[in-house]
């Protein structure tokens, strides 16, 4: 059984794709952004050592690493709490 690992107590490798939680995630609702909906569970990648020699860190990020992912869903590396690997694919998918 897949278990969360905190951040704190190991991370990533540099690239990989993961299940990301996001304690305080909330997210304009659908139809009305004045409403916010907590989604804590995200797919993010991964990046160590994100800022470094080529890229200044951004003011808000308290570490050199970063989260990517689709469009405007980058995340600082302290907005993740824990992570886990992505399951396998069935083997019925192609």
């Amino acid at each position: 059984m897949m278990q969360w690992i905190n951040v704190n107590e190991q991370l990533p490798a540099d690239n990989e794709l993961v299940l990301a939680y996001l304690p305080e995630n909330y997210v304009p609702t659908p139809g009305d952004p004045t409403e916010r909906t907590l989604q804590p569970i995200k797919i993010l990648r991964f990046n160590k050592n994100f800022y470094g020699a080529h890229k200044p860190r951004h003011k808000n990020s308290r570490s050199d690493h970063f989260w990517s992912g689709e469009g405007l869903t980058n995340h600082f590396f302290q907005e993740v709490s824990h992570w886990m690997s992505l399951p396998q694919k069935p083997n019925s998918a192609k």
